[in-house]
């Protein structure tokens, strides 16, 4: 539960919203932020690709839910490598792809899912060839490794459920209590309800969406008793869900935030492509 963000959770938002306004489709050919004319073969930047999998040595290894890259037109590519958020500048010539060095968040992560991490951050670095088909995208490393991407919509804040993955508080971002993980998530409704479970009761409320707050109703949940760090973060999640907070909705990530700071973060559910 310590993991201080080398990033903050506010230039986090901000990464990954950079690429919400980019065109789909092959660069303009203005010069990027990352140095690179981005005149690309294989159209790769504006869109959301959803990490499937990784390849190394003939090995393949499924990734997390949570894993992809974003390439934006100004030569950055960022997204999250299974838990941690990452950013490094690219140039995109031709159909190659050269990642330069980047920066990551310092999470904790769960032993799985940090050797997926790493194996992904050593696949995507240095000069990758890109091959396109039918919507899955094919990055292959100079060594014959490979990393299996496929595109993917954004999710809507109403009508998504939404996993929680994280705590907030500050500046400060942590990953799941042990044995909490995959348990509390929430649905908005059209009917401007709200409900889902806090990690062991299940709850109801009603949702007022409004710019770029949420105001919550009375919040009603069921009384079983839970024990332990499932308690705690559910404890967490009900004083977030009282009152007017604020939320930043990435791609299909989700930040709500009460006004001394603490809240929790979330990542859209779909379970057609859970891992």
């Amino acid at each position: 539960m310590r993991n201080q963000l080398s990033i903050s959770v506010t230039a986090l938002a901000v990464l990954a919203l950079a690429a919400c306004g980019t065109e789909s489709g092959a660069g303009s050919g203005d010069r990027g932020d990352g140095g690179g004319t981005v005149q690309p073969d294989v159209p790769v930047t504006g869109v959301h690709w959803s990490v499937d999998s990784v390849t190394v040595d003939g090995r393949r290894t499924q990734a997390p839910a949570d894993a992809h890259v974003e390439i934006t037109d100004k030569g950055r590519a960022q997204g999250n490598y299974g838990c941690n958020h990452f950013g490094a500048d690219v140039k995109i010539e031709g159909d190659t792809i050269t990642v330069g060095p980047g920066e990551m968040t310092e999470m904790a992560c769960e032993e799985k899912i940090q050797g997926f991490e790493d194996t992904l951050r050593a696949a995507f670095s240095g000069k990758l060839k890109a091959k396109l088909s039918d919507g899955r995208l094919t990055l292959t490393t100079e060594k014959g490794d490979s990393i299996a991407l496929t595109s993917e919509p954004s999710s809507p804040l109403v009508g998504t459920k939404w996993s929680v993955n994280s705590l907030v508080s500050g500046q400060t971002a942590a990953s799941l209590p042990a044995g909490t993980e995959n348990k509390a998530h929430l649905t908005f409704a059209k009917d401007g309800s709200v409900s889902g479970s806090l990690g062991c009761n299940r709850f109801t409320s009603t949702a007022k969406i409004s710019g770029d707050s949420i105001t919550f109703g009375r919040l009603a949940s069921t009384r079983k008793l839970c024990q332990g760090p499932v308690m705690d973060v559910e404890r967490q999640l009900v004083k977030v869900l009282d009152g007017t907070v604020k939320y930043e909705l990435g791609h299909r990530a989700l930040t709500l935030t009460a006004s001394d700071g603490e809240g929790f973060a979330a990542v859209a559910s779909d379970t057609s492509r859970e891992k």
